[in-house]
Protein backbone atom coordinates (compact mmCIF):
# COMPACT_ATOMS: atom_id res chain seq x y z
CA UNK A 1 0.00 0.00 0.00
CA UNK A 2 2.86 2.37 0.78
CA UNK A 3 4.26 1.90 -2.72
CA UNK A 4 0.90 2.65 -4.34
CA UNK A 5 0.46 5.76 -2.23
CA UNK A 6 3.84 7.10 -3.25
CA UNK A 7 3.52 6.29 -6.93
CA UNK A 8 -0.03 7.37 -7.77
CA UNK A 9 0.29 10.72 -9.59
CA UNK A 10 -1.31 13.59 -7.74
CA UNK A 11 -3.46 14.42 -10.76
CA UNK A 12 -4.96 10.91 -10.66
CA UNK A 13 -6.09 11.18 -7.04
CA UNK A 14 -9.56 12.16 -5.88
CA UNK A 15 -9.35 15.65 -4.38
CA UNK A 16 -11.55 16.10 -1.29
CA UNK A 17 -11.86 19.66 0.04
CA UNK A 18 -12.98 20.55 3.57
CA UNK A 19 -14.75 23.93 3.68
CA UNK A 20 -16.58 25.89 6.34
CA UNK A 21 -16.47 28.77 8.79
CA UNK A 22 -13.52 29.49 11.05
CA UNK A 23 -13.32 27.10 14.01
CA UNK A 24 -15.95 24.75 12.63
CA UNK A 25 -13.34 22.03 13.17
CA UNK A 26 -12.18 21.44 9.60
CA UNK A 27 -8.57 20.75 10.57
CA UNK A 28 -9.56 18.59 13.54
CA UNK A 29 -11.88 16.61 11.30
CA UNK A 30 -9.15 15.99 8.71
CA UNK A 31 -6.80 14.82 11.48
CA UNK A 32 -9.50 12.47 12.78
CA UNK A 33 -10.30 11.10 9.32
CA UNK A 34 -6.64 10.46 8.49
CA UNK A 35 -5.48 9.39 11.94
CA UNK A 36 -2.55 11.78 11.40
CA UNK A 37 -1.58 15.29 12.48
CA UNK A 38 -2.10 16.74 9.02
CA UNK A 39 -3.16 20.22 10.14
CA UNK A 40 -2.37 22.46 13.10
CA UNK A 41 -5.30 22.68 15.50
CA UNK A 42 -6.12 25.24 18.20
CA UNK A 43 -9.08 27.08 19.70
CA UNK A 44 -7.83 30.37 18.26
CA UNK A 45 -10.15 31.70 15.56
CA UNK A 46 -8.64 31.29 12.08
CA UNK A 47 -5.72 29.01 12.96
CA UNK A 48 -5.55 27.69 9.39
CA UNK A 49 -4.18 30.63 7.42
CA UNK A 50 -3.50 28.92 4.08
CA UNK A 51 -4.62 25.81 2.25
CA UNK A 52 -2.90 22.55 3.18
CA UNK A 53 -3.01 19.62 0.75
CA UNK A 54 -2.08 16.10 1.86
CA UNK A 55 -1.73 13.15 -0.53
CA UNK A 56 -2.55 9.86 1.15
CA UNK A 57 -4.53 6.61 0.97
CA UNK A 58 -8.07 6.89 2.34
CA UNK A 59 -10.12 3.72 2.44
CA UNK A 60 -12.55 2.84 0.98
CA UNK A 61 -11.80 5.36 -1.82
CA UNK A 62 -8.08 4.82 -2.41
CA UNK A 63 -5.46 7.45 -3.31
CA UNK A 64 -6.74 10.93 -2.45
CA UNK A 65 -5.63 14.49 -1.81
CA UNK A 66 -7.25 16.03 1.28
CA UNK A 67 -7.51 19.82 1.21
CA UNK A 68 -7.74 21.84 4.43
CA UNK A 69 -8.80 25.43 3.88
CA UNK A 70 -9.02 28.65 5.90
CA UNK A 71 -12.47 29.69 7.10
CA UNK A 72 -14.50 31.17 4.29
CA UNK A 73 -16.00 33.71 6.72
CA UNK A 74 -12.62 35.35 7.36
CA UNK A 75 -12.58 39.15 7.32
CA UNK A 76 -10.21 42.07 6.91
CA UNK A 77 -7.70 42.62 4.14
CA UNK A 78 -5.61 39.56 5.05
CA UNK A 79 -8.72 37.49 5.66
CA UNK A 80 -10.05 38.29 2.21
CA UNK A 81 -6.78 37.04 0.70
CA UNK A 82 -7.16 33.81 2.67
CA UNK A 83 -10.73 33.40 1.42
CA UNK A 84 -9.56 34.01 -2.12
CA UNK A 85 -6.86 31.32 -1.78
CA UNK A 86 -9.39 28.90 -0.31
CA UNK A 87 -11.82 29.49 -3.19
CA UNK A 88 -9.04 28.79 -5.69
CA UNK A 89 -9.18 25.16 -4.55
CA UNK A 90 -12.77 24.91 -5.85
CA UNK A 91 -11.37 24.44 -9.34
CA UNK A 92 -9.70 21.11 -8.49
CA UNK A 93 -12.02 19.79 -5.76
CA UNK A 94 -13.82 16.59 -6.81
CA UNK A 95 -15.82 16.21 -3.57
CA UNK A 96 -16.51 18.91 -0.99
CA UNK A 97 -17.11 18.38 2.71
CA UNK A 98 -19.04 21.29 4.20
CA UNK A 99 -18.11 21.29 7.90
CA UNK A 100 -20.83 22.83 10.06
CA UNK A 101 -20.32 23.59 13.75
CA UNK A 102 -23.14 21.56 15.28
CA UNK A 103 -22.94 23.54 18.54
CA UNK A 104 -23.93 26.64 16.57
CA UNK A 105 -26.01 25.15 13.77
CA UNK A 106 -26.26 26.09 10.11
CA UNK A 107 -25.43 29.78 9.70
CA UNK A 108 -25.88 32.20 6.83
CA UNK A 109 -22.15 31.83 6.11
CA UNK A 110 -22.59 28.06 5.81
CA UNK A 111 -25.47 28.56 3.38
CA UNK A 112 -23.36 30.93 1.29
CA UNK A 113 -20.54 28.38 1.14
CA UNK A 114 -22.95 25.63 0.10
CA UNK A 115 -24.39 27.91 -2.58
CA UNK A 116 -20.89 28.66 -3.91
CA UNK A 117 -20.11 24.94 -4.12
CA UNK A 118 -23.41 24.30 -5.91
CA UNK A 119 -22.68 27.04 -8.44
CA UNK A 120 -19.32 25.40 -9.19
CA UNK A 121 -21.06 22.01 -9.66
CA UNK A 122 -19.04 20.45 -6.83
CA UNK A 123 -20.86 17.56 -5.10
CA UNK A 124 -20.93 18.28 -1.37
CA UNK A 125 -21.49 16.35 1.85
CA UNK A 126 -22.83 18.25 4.86
CA UNK A 127 -20.95 17.13 7.99
CA UNK A 128 -22.00 18.46 11.40
CA UNK A 129 -18.92 18.42 13.60
CA UNK A 130 -18.85 18.90 17.42
CA UNK A 131 -22.03 16.83 17.67
CA UNK A 132 -21.01 15.99 21.24
CA UNK A 133 -21.53 19.68 22.10
CA UNK A 134 -24.86 20.07 20.30
CA UNK A 135 -27.96 20.51 22.44
CA UNK A 136 -31.49 20.05 21.13
CA UNK A 137 -30.15 20.12 17.58
CA UNK A 138 -32.06 18.39 14.79
CA UNK A 139 -29.74 16.89 12.18
CA UNK A 140 -30.87 17.88 8.67
CA UNK A 141 -31.75 15.09 6.26
CA UNK A 142 -28.67 13.81 4.47
CA UNK A 143 -26.22 15.39 6.91
CA UNK A 144 -23.72 13.36 8.93
CA UNK A 145 -23.13 13.87 12.66
CA UNK A 146 -19.54 13.49 13.85
CA UNK A 147 -17.23 14.55 16.63
CA UNK A 148 -13.57 15.00 15.75
CA UNK A 149 -12.87 15.28 19.49
CA UNK A 150 -14.40 11.93 20.51
CA UNK A 151 -14.08 10.06 17.21
CA UNK A 152 -17.81 9.37 17.03
CA UNK A 153 -19.07 9.08 13.46
CA UNK A 154 -15.62 9.23 11.83
CA UNK A 155 -15.74 5.69 10.39
CA UNK A 156 -19.29 6.30 9.17
CA UNK A 157 -18.06 9.50 7.49
CA UNK A 158 -15.30 7.62 5.65
CA UNK A 159 -17.79 5.00 4.48
CA UNK A 160 -20.17 7.74 3.36
CA UNK A 161 -17.37 9.46 1.43
CA UNK A 162 -16.64 6.16 -0.32
CA UNK A 163 -20.30 5.63 -1.23
CA UNK A 164 -20.62 9.27 -2.31
CA UNK A 165 -17.63 8.85 -4.62
CA UNK A 166 -18.92 5.58 -6.09
CA UNK A 167 -22.37 7.04 -6.77
CA UNK A 168 -20.89 9.91 -8.75
CA UNK A 169 -18.41 7.86 -10.75
CA UNK A 170 -20.58 4.81 -11.47
CA UNK A 171 -21.62 6.11 -14.90
CA UNK A 172 -18.26 7.63 -15.84
CA UNK A 173 -16.13 5.70 -18.29
CA UNK A 174 -12.51 5.66 -17.15
CA UNK A 175 -10.14 7.57 -19.40
CA UNK A 176 -6.85 6.09 -20.53
CA UNK A 177 -3.77 7.92 -21.76
CA UNK A 178 -3.78 5.99 -25.06
CA UNK A 179 -7.55 5.70 -25.34
CA UNK A 180 -8.38 2.41 -27.09
CA UNK A 181 -5.49 2.67 -29.53
CA UNK A 182 -3.21 -0.04 -28.14
CA UNK A 183 -3.57 -3.82 -28.04
CA UNK A 184 -1.43 -6.43 -26.22
CA UNK A 185 2.03 -6.86 -27.80
CA UNK A 186 1.81 -3.60 -29.74
CA UNK A 187 5.17 -1.82 -29.76
CA UNK A 188 5.28 1.81 -28.64
CA UNK A 189 8.43 3.90 -28.98
CA UNK A 190 8.81 6.81 -26.58
CA UNK A 191 11.19 9.57 -27.68
CA UNK A 192 12.55 11.19 -24.54
CA UNK A 193 15.16 13.91 -25.06
CA UNK A 194 17.77 14.07 -22.30
CA UNK A 195 19.03 17.64 -22.42
CA UNK A 196 19.78 20.48 -19.98
CA UNK A 197 16.06 20.82 -19.16
CA UNK A 198 15.64 17.12 -18.22
CA UNK A 199 15.77 16.36 -14.47
CA UNK A 200 18.90 14.50 -13.42
CA UNK A 201 18.55 10.82 -12.62
CA UNK A 202 14.85 10.43 -13.33
CA UNK A 203 12.18 10.68 -16.00
CA UNK A 204 9.37 13.22 -15.98
CA UNK A 205 5.82 12.27 -15.02
CA UNK A 206 4.30 12.04 -18.55
CA UNK A 207 7.01 9.57 -19.58
CA UNK A 208 6.60 7.47 -16.43
CA UNK A 209 2.82 7.45 -16.73
CA UNK A 210 3.02 6.44 -20.40
CA UNK A 211 5.39 3.57 -19.62
CA UNK A 212 3.13 2.29 -16.85
CA UNK A 213 -0.02 2.39 -19.00
CA UNK A 214 1.73 0.64 -21.90
CA UNK A 215 2.87 -2.14 -19.57
CA UNK A 216 -0.54 -2.36 -17.88
CA UNK A 217 -2.02 -2.99 -21.33
CA UNK A 218 0.52 -5.79 -22.00
CA UNK A 219 2.04 -3.80 -24.85
CA UNK A 220 5.78 -3.35 -25.36
CA UNK A 221 7.58 -0.11 -24.55
CA UNK A 222 10.87 1.10 -25.99
CA UNK A 223 12.46 4.43 -25.04
CA UNK A 224 15.16 6.32 -26.91
CA UNK A 225 16.62 9.76 -27.36
CA UNK A 226 16.00 11.42 -30.73
CA UNK A 227 19.51 10.58 -31.94
CA UNK A 228 18.93 6.86 -31.35
CA UNK A 229 15.47 6.71 -32.93
CA UNK A 230 16.67 5.68 -36.43
CA UNK A 231 18.61 2.76 -34.91
CA UNK A 232 15.57 1.67 -32.89
CA UNK A 233 13.34 1.65 -35.98
CA UNK A 234 15.95 -0.38 -37.90
CA UNK A 235 16.14 -2.96 -35.11
CA UNK A 236 12.41 -3.69 -35.14
CA UNK A 237 11.17 -6.49 -37.40
CA UNK A 238 7.79 -4.75 -37.72
CA UNK A 239 6.76 -1.08 -37.54
CA UNK A 240 5.80 0.20 -34.10
CA UNK A 241 2.13 0.80 -33.44
CA UNK A 242 2.90 4.30 -32.27
CA UNK A 243 5.76 6.75 -31.70
CA UNK A 244 5.28 9.28 -28.91
CA UNK A 245 7.67 12.21 -28.70
CA UNK A 246 8.28 15.18 -26.50
CA UNK A 247 6.40 17.98 -28.30
CA UNK A 248 9.46 20.17 -28.70
CA UNK A 249 11.13 17.45 -30.81
CA UNK A 250 8.26 17.21 -33.34
CA UNK A 251 10.23 19.03 -36.02
CA UNK A 252 13.11 16.55 -35.82
CA UNK A 253 11.10 13.38 -35.24
CA UNK A 254 8.59 13.88 -38.08
CA UNK A 255 11.50 13.65 -40.52
CA UNK A 256 12.70 10.34 -39.01
CA UNK A 257 9.44 8.43 -38.54
CA UNK A 258 7.91 7.15 -41.81
CA UNK A 259 4.54 8.69 -42.64
CA UNK A 260 2.71 5.35 -42.29
CA UNK A 261 3.70 5.08 -38.59
CA UNK A 262 1.39 7.04 -36.26
CA UNK A 263 3.17 9.85 -34.43
CA UNK A 264 1.92 11.94 -31.53
CA UNK A 265 3.24 13.65 -28.40
CA UNK A 266 2.96 13.30 -24.64
CA UNK A 267 1.20 16.65 -24.44
CA UNK A 268 -1.46 15.55 -26.94
CA UNK A 269 -1.98 12.28 -25.06
CA UNK A 270 -2.66 14.27 -21.90
CA UNK A 271 -5.07 16.58 -23.71
CA UNK A 272 -7.03 13.46 -24.62
CA UNK A 273 -6.80 12.13 -21.05
CA UNK A 274 -8.10 15.38 -19.54
CA UNK A 275 -10.95 15.66 -22.05
CA UNK A 276 -9.74 18.88 -23.72
CA UNK A 277 -8.38 17.54 -27.02
CA UNK A 278 -11.11 18.67 -29.43
CA UNK A 279 -11.44 22.26 -28.16
CA UNK A 280 -7.64 22.52 -28.02
CA UNK A 281 -7.46 21.39 -31.66
CA UNK A 282 -9.97 24.05 -32.70
CA UNK A 283 -8.14 26.71 -30.69
CA UNK A 284 -4.88 26.04 -32.56
CA UNK A 285 -6.44 27.68 -35.63
CA UNK A 286 -6.27 30.97 -33.74
CA UNK A 287 -2.53 30.98 -34.43
CA UNK A 288 -3.46 31.98 -37.99
CA UNK A 289 -5.57 34.91 -36.78
CA UNK A 290 -3.10 36.75 -34.55
CA UNK A 291 -2.02 40.29 -35.27
CA UNK A 292 0.74 42.59 -34.08
CA UNK A 293 0.30 43.30 -30.39
CA UNK A 294 -1.86 40.22 -29.66
CA UNK A 295 -1.32 38.91 -26.14
CA UNK A 296 -0.80 35.20 -25.58
CA UNK A 297 -0.96 33.54 -22.16
CA UNK A 298 1.36 30.55 -21.82
CA UNK A 299 0.27 28.55 -18.79
CA UNK A 300 1.95 25.62 -17.07
CA UNK A 301 0.32 23.47 -14.42
CA UNK A 302 3.53 22.91 -12.49
CA UNK A 303 6.27 25.11 -11.09
CA UNK A 304 9.84 24.34 -12.04
CA UNK A 305 13.13 26.12 -12.40
CA UNK A 306 13.13 27.61 -15.89
CA UNK A 307 16.15 26.70 -18.00
CA UNK A 308 17.91 28.94 -20.51
CA UNK A 309 15.99 27.32 -23.39
CA UNK A 310 12.76 26.56 -21.53
CA UNK A 311 9.94 25.36 -23.76
CA UNK A 312 7.24 27.53 -22.22
CA UNK A 313 9.05 30.82 -21.75
CA UNK A 314 11.61 30.67 -24.58
CA UNK A 315 10.94 28.09 -27.31
CA UNK A 316 7.18 28.50 -27.73
CA UNK A 317 7.29 32.30 -28.00
CA UNK A 318 10.12 31.99 -30.53
CA UNK A 319 8.28 29.40 -32.61
CA UNK A 320 4.96 31.26 -32.51
CA UNK A 321 6.60 34.53 -33.55
CA UNK A 322 8.38 32.73 -36.38
CA UNK A 323 5.20 30.99 -37.53
CA UNK A 324 3.00 34.08 -37.48
CA UNK A 325 5.54 36.71 -38.45
CA UNK A 326 3.83 39.00 -35.91
CA UNK A 327 5.11 41.07 -33.00
CA UNK A 328 3.31 39.36 -30.15
CA UNK A 329 3.24 39.87 -26.38
CA UNK A 330 3.59 36.87 -24.08
CA UNK A 331 2.49 36.50 -20.45
CA UNK A 332 3.27 33.45 -18.30
CA UNK A 333 1.50 31.68 -15.43
CA UNK A 334 2.38 28.49 -13.57
CA UNK A 335 1.19 26.14 -10.86
CA UNK A 336 -2.22 26.80 -9.34
CA UNK A 337 -2.20 30.42 -10.50
CA UNK A 338 -4.55 30.87 -13.46
CA UNK A 339 -5.80 34.40 -14.18
CA UNK A 340 -9.38 35.24 -13.34
CA UNK A 341 -9.31 38.08 -15.85
CA UNK A 342 -8.58 36.69 -19.32
CA UNK A 343 -9.80 39.72 -21.26
CA UNK A 344 -6.28 40.88 -22.31
CA UNK A 345 -5.54 37.61 -24.13
CA UNK A 346 -6.20 36.52 -27.70
CA UNK A 347 -5.04 32.93 -27.10
CA UNK A 348 -4.00 30.61 -24.26
CA UNK A 349 -1.38 27.91 -24.85
CA UNK A 350 -1.46 25.43 -21.96
CA UNK A 351 0.89 22.59 -21.07
CA UNK A 352 -0.37 19.01 -21.10
CA UNK A 353 -1.53 19.37 -17.48
CA UNK A 354 0.08 16.20 -16.15
CA UNK A 355 0.18 17.74 -12.65
CA UNK A 356 -3.45 18.92 -12.75
CA UNK A 357 -6.50 16.75 -12.25
CA UNK A 358 -9.24 16.56 -14.86
CA UNK A 359 -11.55 18.90 -12.95
CA UNK A 360 -8.87 21.63 -12.89
CA UNK A 361 -8.22 21.30 -16.62
CA UNK A 362 -11.93 21.31 -17.36
CA UNK A 363 -12.35 24.41 -15.19
CA UNK A 364 -9.58 26.25 -17.06
CA UNK A 365 -11.09 25.27 -20.41
CA UNK A 366 -14.60 26.32 -19.33
CA UNK A 367 -13.34 29.55 -17.76
CA UNK A 368 -11.57 30.41 -21.02
CA UNK A 369 -14.53 29.47 -23.22
CA UNK A 370 -16.94 31.59 -21.14
CA UNK A 371 -14.66 34.57 -21.84
CA UNK A 372 -14.27 33.72 -25.54
CA UNK A 373 -10.53 33.10 -25.26
CA UNK A 374 -9.46 29.93 -27.15
CA UNK A 375 -7.20 27.57 -25.19
CA UNK A 376 -4.90 25.17 -27.02
CA UNK A 377 -2.11 22.91 -25.84
CA UNK A 378 1.69 22.84 -26.25
CA UNK A 379 1.75 19.69 -28.39
CA UNK A 380 -1.24 20.64 -30.52
CA UNK A 381 0.13 24.12 -31.19
CA UNK A 382 3.57 22.77 -32.11
CA UNK A 383 2.11 20.04 -34.36
CA UNK A 384 -0.06 22.67 -36.05
CA UNK A 385 2.95 24.91 -36.69
CA UNK A 386 4.86 21.95 -38.18
CA UNK A 387 1.91 21.06 -40.41
CA UNK A 388 1.45 17.58 -38.89
CA UNK A 389 -1.57 18.05 -36.62
CA UNK A 390 -3.68 15.70 -38.75
CA UNK A 391 -1.05 13.00 -38.31
CA UNK A 392 -0.60 13.68 -34.60
CA UNK A 393 -4.33 13.16 -33.97
CA UNK A 394 -4.51 9.84 -35.87
CA UNK A 395 -4.25 7.74 -32.66
CA UNK A 396 -7.69 9.07 -31.70
CA UNK A 397 -9.88 7.74 -34.55
CA UNK A 398 -13.23 9.23 -33.45
CA UNK A 399 -11.85 12.75 -33.23
CA UNK A 400 -9.70 12.32 -36.32
CA UNK A 401 -12.59 11.08 -38.49
CA UNK A 402 -14.94 13.82 -37.28
CA UNK A 403 -12.34 16.47 -37.97
CA UNK A 404 -11.50 15.02 -41.40
CA UNK A 405 -15.18 15.04 -42.39
CA UNK A 406 -15.50 18.67 -41.26
CA UNK A 407 -12.33 19.71 -43.11
CA UNK A 408 -13.33 17.95 -46.34
CA UNK A 409 -16.85 19.34 -46.18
Amino acid sequence: MEQDRNQTPRANRIHIGFFGRRNAGKSSLINAVTGQQVSVVSDILGTTTDTVEKAMELLPIGPVVLIDTPGLDDSGALGELRVQRAKQTFSHTDIAVLVVDASVGMTQDDRRILQALTEKHIPALSVWNKWDLAENTVLPEGAIAVSAATGDGIEALKERLGAFYRERTATQKPRHLFGNFLAPEDVVVLVTPIDESAPKGRMILPQVQAIREILDGHAICLAAQPQQLPAVLRLLNRPPRLVVTDSQAFGQIKEIVPAEIPLTSFSILFAQLKGVLEPARKAAQTLEQLSDGSRILISEGCTHHRQCDDIGSVKLPRWIRGHTGKELRFVFSSGTEFPEDLSPYRLIVHCGGCMLNEREMQYRLRHSAERNVPMTNYGIAIAHMHGILDRALAPFPDLHQAWSRTASG
